[in-house]
């Protein structure tokens, strides 16, 4: 296929799956609403053959390098082309990154502690991370904020202060968020937030 296609093929198979990204963390942000159990939901939707399992682990929003960026680029490339859905996969990431937040901040932390900047397990990539954004919301709202990402040897990262040490982040926070699980925080679940509903400990 010529290189316009290719391309085009690249941009719609990344905002596909930020679709499922975005439908998934909206499921989560219902269910949250509603008291109702995200887990039991999700199961429930995937076992139609039709939808499936995949891209269906809620978290505080698609991030990294590609989808951001791709969802971006494709909203941008439509131009006056009626289109509605496009928009819609870009602002329903803003809106549950704001939800994420005002689940937090509900729950009036004294110390808050991000566990981990990278996008996913087993990653070192920060870039476009919607952990990222929450942070920044976060210590806009007035809450004090303290990072453990062991991937970072400096004493802060964009002005929060920055940890290391495992247990001494662990003892310095009264509310912990990961936006996904790690087997490090299991001591820890009691003053844990997280959307990783397939991972929870």
């Amino acid at each position: 296929m010529p290189s316009e296609e290719a391309e085009a093929v690249k941009l719609f198979a990344n905002s596909y799956l930020a679709i499922r990204v975005a439908f998934f963390n909206e499921l989560d942000s219902f269910a949250l609403s509603h008291k109702l159990n995200t887990r039991n939901i999700v199961n429930g939707v995937c076992l139609d053959d039709r939808i499936r399992g995949g891209y269906n682990n809620p978290s505080f929003g698609y991030g990294g390098y590609c989808l951001p960026k791709d969802t971006k680029q494709l909203l941008t490339s439509y131009g006056a082309i009626p289109q509605a859905l496009m928009q819609a996969i870009v602002s329903s990431n803003t809106k549950r990154q704001a939800f994420i937040i005002e689940q937090i901040l509900a729950i009036q932390p004294s110390v808050l502690g991000i566990y981990r900047l990278v996008m996913k397990e087993g990653s070192d990539n920060f870039r476009s991370s919607s952990v990222l954004d929450i942070v920044h919301c976060l210590i806009e709202a007035g809450v004090t904020v303290v990072i453990y990402e062991p991937l970072i040897n400096k004493e802060s990262y964009q002005g929060v202060p920055l940890l290391t040490d495992l247990a001494v982040f662990k003892s310095r926070c009264d509310l912990i968020v990961a936006n996904r699980w790690a087997d490090d925080l299991h001591d820890v679940q009691k003053k844990l937030f997280s959307r990783d509903i397939f991972r929870l400990g």
